[in-house]
């Protein structure tokens, strides 16, 4: 009879997505009726430790040996369990630690000895997200106590503790090396017949997205001018229409709400933050408005008159055209579409987030989505007086565009 049991056992630095990806794993799994548990090696030190010892830095030094065989054995503890969980009903079992050190995984593999092993290790180099991962970290009730500054200066030191023992994944027979913000297969080495391995690897690399709301900023002084680019403030409309987002929005849990680093998008997210609790506002330059060049802050009257050459060539072919010492769509897609993945990553641990954006950015978005032909993207309806929601995951695909009232 086929092996349908298998241990799932997470790898990686700490924020570097791996808790997210076991949670969402053994939800997809669960769905599917195939009996899928988590076994956390953090929350079972956070069960037992009390005090600064539960979260203090010095617990993860190598050199400290008390710290050293305590870590050991909350491990052991949660091997045990995942052995006994598959002897019983269960058919995943997914061990959510650091697992960095060729020691520990062979001390997992000694006990784990009946079932197959698929290592998962979640790698991230962006400094700027992984800080971002950092703050998220350190406002956890573990941290709460503690201030912004001292906090992250523990948690970085942890960070570079599990450093100073980590080493790649190499010999072990079965692993899938994953870029976790880009959701890209680095390496793939499977030498045992895993169950299920083809679902799994569709899982790392596939989006999720559960509630997606996609708004356009509210009216700019630009927008009544009819001028493009610049960094214009909302007009008294536009401030009602970010009143109108903030009631619409206030009985949905947002934890993240993106946007450019232009003001007219941070403008129209602050009242919707404001109405939220433990709201963020986080702005990605990648989510910046077309970067028009020579163009910018003129209106389209201006450039027809004043260029015609640019006129005539961007009429012709929108999506391809470049504005001079700027951009188009077509030169937007690969930032956009960082953008998205650095959202997704930041907002892994939630269901619902919101962008806020430009016009073409939100086209761009929109085709991410929708896979609309080039040539229609620049035509795509973005209004300020509505929102779309978007749903994205295995199971479901949704694309509404809604009303929010003003």
């Amino acid at each position: 009879m086929e092996d349908r049991k298998l241990y799932i056992v997470m790898v990686g630095l700490p924020a570097r997505g791996k808790s997210t990806t076991s949670l969402r794993l053994r939800d997809t799994f669960n769905r599917s009726d195939i009996p899928t548990r988590i076994f956390n090696n953090g929350n079972l030190r956070r069960q037992y430790l009390k005090g600064g010892q539960s979260y203090a830095a010095e617990f993860y030094n190598p050199a400290n040996l008390e710290g050293v065989e305590l870590r050991r054995k909350f491990a052991l503890t949660n091997l045990k369990r995942a052995k006994t969980f598959l002897r019983g009903r269960g058919e995943l079992a997914i061990i959510d630690a650091a697992n960095v050190s060729a020691e520990r995984r062979q001390m997992i593999e000694s006990v784990l000895d009946d079932h197959p092993v698929l290592y998962i290790e979640c790698r991230n180099n962006d400094e700027e997200i992984l800080y971002l991962s950092m703050l998220q970290k350190i406002r956890t009730p573990e941290f709460q106590h503690m201030s912004a500054s001292a906090a992250m200066q523990e948690f970085t030191s942890r960070v570079r503790y599990y450093e100073q023992i980590y080493e790649p994944l190499a010999s072990e027979r079965n692993y899938i090396l994953v870029d976790s913000l880009f959701n890209r297969i680095i390496k793939e080495k499977i030498e045992d017949q895993i169950p299920r391995y083809s679902r799994i690897r569709d899982f790392l690399v596939t989006d999720t997205v559960k509630n997606l709301y996609l708004v356009r900023h509210g009216q700019t002084f630009y927008n009544v001018e009819d001028r493009i680019g610049g960094d214009s403030l909302l007009t008294p409309k536009g401030h009602n229409q970010a009143q109108a987002l903030s009631r619409y929005f206030s009985g949905k849990r947002i934890a993240n709400i993106f946007t450019s680093q232009k003001l007219r998008t941070i403008q129209t997210a602050e009242p919707i933050c404001q109405a939220q609790q433990n709201c963020t506002i986080v702005s990605l330059g990648e989510f910046n408005e077309i970067n028009s060049g020579t163009c910018e802050e003129l209106t389209y009257r201006e450039i027809q008159e004043q260029m015609p050459a640019v006129h005539m060539a961007r009429k012709a072919d929108k999506y391809h055209y470049v504005y001079p010492e700027g951009e188009g769509y077509v030169s937007m897609q690969h930032r956009i579409e960082v953008g998205l993945k650095k959202a997704f990553f930041l907002n892994r641990n939630a269901d619902n987030m919101m962008i806020v954006g430009h016009r073409a950015v939100n086209r761009m978005i929109l085709a991410h989505f929708l896979y609309r032909r080039e040539e229609d993207v620049p035509h795509i309806y973005v209004p300020q007086d509505r929102f779309y929601h978007i749903v994205s995951t295995q199971n479901k695909r949704v694309l509404e565009l809604k009303h929010f009232g003003l």
